[in-house]
């Protein structure tokens, strides 16, 4: 039901009343607010405050019933915040609890779930138009966002609020939201406190100046040849590393010989780095936006850099509109999007290199800026559709509060910026990298710092240069974060600038005035001779990684991952990618062998379910992509997929290709070529792997058909069948991987421009966008891609091995993201220990001969609980208190990591896992 059905259906029946004033209760006249009782497990409600525990409310509205919120007070998960809160869900049988499929509470109908099996049988994933969709408010917010996480993987913060509301999303979440309000709902009943300013103007810390002169001979000791920076290890440019060199420069030092050598060595450059597509195709923006800004800074021509009229190519490419047109643009999220700029900070110099260039911004150019402002003032690094989940940082914050001050006209939204940066700022002076990190990042710092400064908050400014001053390594450089001992391009280039009171809107590089030379001579390139090969050691540790993953803690009985750890549940989908990753490592045979053993061998969980019914083979709900997943294992392992757990898995992918897209209700087919119930391109690759590596070419050859048919112009794929129009790292990679399987030349060319695109979208650490931001699983699966052509990608793959090193714990395993949460990831360190080897899906084997399946734990008799019902109450009530009792499900399990299609719906609600920029963990459980 959508939101103006539910407004319709809402009129005559009682509203939520706020408590606090009578123009609350005006302005609330939307939804009813009653106070009852609830089951004895539930917190008072009263036990939430802005600052301890968090508030669940789930609409019943659609049924007759209304708005009901909860409290737990001392929230793990979102899912445990449901059911702490007083609720009782029902999963769906595919997918285990963790699909929120029915929801019931005691204050409504005697604690019926709903929908009731009359309207949604929970058997496989309710209907896009009628589902519980899950929305997240934090404290500040006045406006929902789709959860960017499952309930399973969002941990609450105090203050926060979820939502839970039946009916219907499109794919960014920007319909079917709540028709409360967070603050409706809210501890208390009104606004959390916003940000306040501190009206010392920052932190009290000691004074400190950055050695600039210092940090400049350490960015000059960088350059390789006097003219580019050449990551370790690699034999190419890093043109992005050049332009931060040659921006540092500048600040520095103003003009001179040094500088003249980048940017020549730049203008040089520009058809490869901002043209990578052609000089006939759109320029990729953040390129052709710091080239432009370059010649600004230098005094030379944006019009006439490297042969191309930098600006005049900005100013064509600009997106008229995004996905909500009907016919999006690759490269296009919205409406005034520089095309390709995929993130904030591109978007906001293309923006910038306009302004300094003294040419007319496009209609919406900047008005995308301030669509990219959160409700807490900080801005989000990612290019988001307007309305969907919002999560910004410092640093991206700082360059955009810069871009929109110089603009003019963004007074409000600057405001909030800045309100949010002197909050955000710790009382050390440094900033952190992300929201609700406790320790200082260098980059971050910069920014927030020139930004502070150019608002004329010089108090702020000053603490955070001191921070800085503190950070500087003996060599001169910077470290990303606090206490590194490794200096760090990225990190040094715009402390240079924040170090020189300057930033890129003001920057000049004007001649120096003559000064005796140095005493000391500045240090020199790089070695004389360049690696050829990559340097040993590099990338994560794959022995630890793979102890994390066998780990008694994770490995059921040594034989399965759990998606509910009460119930003994098994995820079938998270349980293969262990087992590739074991396959392609060798590290521990015998754990490889015990786990193919157990699928096998029809191995039951602690549910009674074996393998075949997650696959569904030889049944009416067969799903292609589980299918093909289980199917890949067998051939991995060399065991027999026409006969693994007494399936033919070959066939059954077979009979699943769809002549034809089905008719609603029936949602198994969505085109000819696809695979029945296979919405991804991640599970629509695996069925044709499987096909492939069994031979059978000529069944394989309407799904290749259909891959091949799904690629963008940029060589890139979407995410989920039917496409989407958005752009995914994870999916253009198991795409490639695919098509480089398949016999003979005819997809020769798709996976080069696949590569080529999946090589433009790494970010300047190393990592790649990915569903939950800066992305491990990304980051793996682009290794494995852009190993298929690894001479000419050794650079890229080097610096996502890197990545993929900072992103492990002492544990082991991985995080999900740099961003967000932390903590090690079952799924994430899956991918990151398979994705490290670069082996492809399509080739990937391992012997088990010689190795010997591991006892059965003695101890590890699994526990099967039934969730309960609930009794009694009405209205829109809180879940507290004696009375309307019953138990609750008791699962708390964690369905860890990312999946497409099916496996993203199980946890994250209907709203997809879209490219990069949905920015979003989804949960697991289903098939990927």
């Amino acid at each position: 039901m959508g939101t103006a059905q539910q407004q319709d259906r809402r009129v005559g029946r009682k509203r939520l009343l706020s408590l606090l004033t009578a123009a609350a209760v005006t302005f609330a006249a939307s939804v009813a607010f009653v106070t009852g009782a609830g089951p004895a497990a539930a917190d008072p409600v009263e036990g939430c405050t802005a600052t301890e525990g968090a508030i669940v409310a789930v609409d019943f509205g659609p049924f007759g019933g209304d708005v009901v919120r909860g409290c737990d007070t001392t929230p793990t998960t979102g899912y445990e915040l449901l059911h702490e809160g007083g609720f009782t869900t029902e999963g769906t049988q595919h997918d285990g609890d963790g699909f929120i499929c029915r929801i019931g509470t005691g204050f409504f109908n005697s604690g019926t779930q709903y929908p009731t099996p009359a309207t949604e049988d929970c058997v496989l994933t309710p209907q896009a138009t009628a589902y519980w969709s899950y929305w997240i408010a934090s404290p500040g917010q006045d406006t929902w966002s789709y959860s960017p996480l499952g309930a399973m993987s969002r941990k609450p913060r105090a203050g926060d609020v979820d939502a839970w509301v039946f009916g219907g999303t499109d794919i960014g979440g920007s319909t079917g939201r709540p028709t409360f309000t967070p603050d409706e709902v809210r501890a208390g009943g009104g606004a959390t406190p916003g940000p306040t300013e501190d009206p010392t103007g920052g932190p009290s810390v000691p004074a400190g100046e950055i050695d600039v002169p210092a940090a400049a001979r350490w960015v000059s000791g960088q350059l390789h040849d006097e003219t580019h920076v050449v990551d370790e290890g690699a034999e190419t440019t890093n043109d992005f590393l050049t332009t931060e060199a040659a921006y540092a420069l500048a600040a520095a030092n103003g003009k001179g010989a040094a500088l003249d050598k980048v940017v020549t060595h730049l203008a040089g450059r520009t058809d490869a780095y901002a043209y990578p597509a052609g000089a006939e195709e759109p320029p990729a923006a953040p390129a052709a936006a710091r080239l432009a800004l370059l010649a600004e800074i230098t005094e030379g021509d944006p019009r006439d850099f490297g042969g191309h009229d930098l600006l005049g190519d900005l100013v064509k490419n600009v997106c008229p509109a995004g996905p909500e047109s009907g016919s999006p643009a690759p490269g296009c999220t919205a409406k005034g999007d520089f095309n390709g700029a995929s993130y904030a900070d591109g978007q906001a110099l293309a923006v910038l290199a306009l302004l300094r260039g003294g040419v007319d911004r496009p209609a919406g150019t900047e008005e995308r800026l301030t669509q990219l402002v959160c409700q807490d003032g900080s801005v989000t690094s990612i290019l988001i559709r307007p309305d969907e989940y919002c999560d910004g940082d410092p640093m991206t914050t700082g360059l955009v509060a810069l871009v929109l001050d110089e603009a003019g006209g963004h007074e409000a939204a600057v405001a909030k910026m800045r309100s949010y940066l002197k909050k955000a700022q710790l009382t050390s002076g440094a900033f952190p990298a992300y929201n609700g990190a406790t320790t200082g990042s260098v980059a971050p710092t910069a920014y927030a710092a020139q930004a502070l400064r150019a608002l004329g908050d010089g108090g702020a400014a000053d603490a955070a240069v001191a921070w800085l001053s503190r950070e500087q390594l003996d060599s001169g450089g910077f470290g990303f974060d606090e206490g590194a001992t490794d200096a760090a391009l990225y990190a040094t280039g715009p402390t240079v600038l924040a170090g020189a009171g300057t930033d890129l809107v003001r920057l000049v590089a004007k001649a120096p005035e003559p000064t005796d030379p140095p005493t000391t001579h500045p240090a020199t390139g790089g070695p004389t001779a360049k690696p050829t090969t990559r340097p040993p050691g590099v990338g994560p540790d794959l022995k630890k990684g793979i102890a994390f993953l066998t780990g008694p803690a994770n490995l059921h009985q040594g034989r399965y991952y759990r998606a509910d750890e009460k119930t003994g549940r098994a995820d079938f989908g998270l349980t293969i990618d262990g087992a590739f990753a074991l396959a392609a490592t060798g590290h521990d045979g015998n754990a490889l062998r015990t786990v193919v053993d157990f699928l096998e061998q029809g191995g039951k969980d602690g549910e009674g379910r074996s393998l075949h019914d997650w696959t569904g083979v030889g049944g009416k709900a067969a799903l292609g992509g589980s299918m093909g997943k289980a199917a890949v294992l067998a051939q991995v392992v060399e065991r027999d997929p026409r006969d693994f757990g007494g399936q033919d898995l070959i066939a059954g992918l077979a009979e699943a290709v769809c002549e034809k897209p089905s008719t609603a209700p029936d949602r198994s087919c969505p085109a000819a070529g696809a695979y029945t119930f296979a919405p991804s391109v991640f599970a629509h690759s695996l069925g044709i792997i499987a096909q492939l590596r069994a031979g059978e070419e000529k069944a394989a050859k309407a799904p290749v058909a259909y891959l091949a048919g799904l690629q963008h112009g940029s060589g890139a794929w979407p995410s989920l069948i039917p496409a989407t129009g958005d752009s995914e790292v994870d999916s253009t990679a198991m795409a490639a991987m695919t098509l480089d399987l398949v016999p003979g030349d005819a997809h020769a060319a798709a996976v080069d421009k696949a590569l080529a695109w999946l090589a433009s979208q790494q970010l300047p650490d190393g990592g790649f966008p990915g569903a939950s931001g800066n992305s491990v699983n990304s980051a793996g699966l682009a290794v494995q891609g852009l190993s298929l052509d690894a001479e000419k990608y050794d650079q890229q793959i080097t610096k996502a091995l890197k990545f993929l090193a900072s992103q492990q714990n002492k544990d082991g395993g991985f995080n999900v993201a740099k961003e967000g949460q932390r903590g090690s990831d079952i799924r994430a360190s899956a991918q990151a220990v398979g994705g490290a080897t670069g082996i492809s899906f399509g080739t990937l084997t391992r012997s088990l001969r010689g190795t010997t399946p591991n006892p059965v734990p003695s101890s590890s008799t699994p526990v099967i609980v039934t969730p309960g019902d609930g009794a009694g109450g009405g209205g829109i009530v809180n879940a507290d208190g004696p009375g309307g009792g019953g138990g609750l499900a008791s699962t708390g399990a964690q369905a860890l990591g990312l999946a497409a299609a099916a496996a993203v719906l199980v946890l994250a609600g209907r709203r997809t896992v879209v490219a990069a920029r949905n920015r979003r963990d989804a949960a697991a459980g289903g098939e990927r």
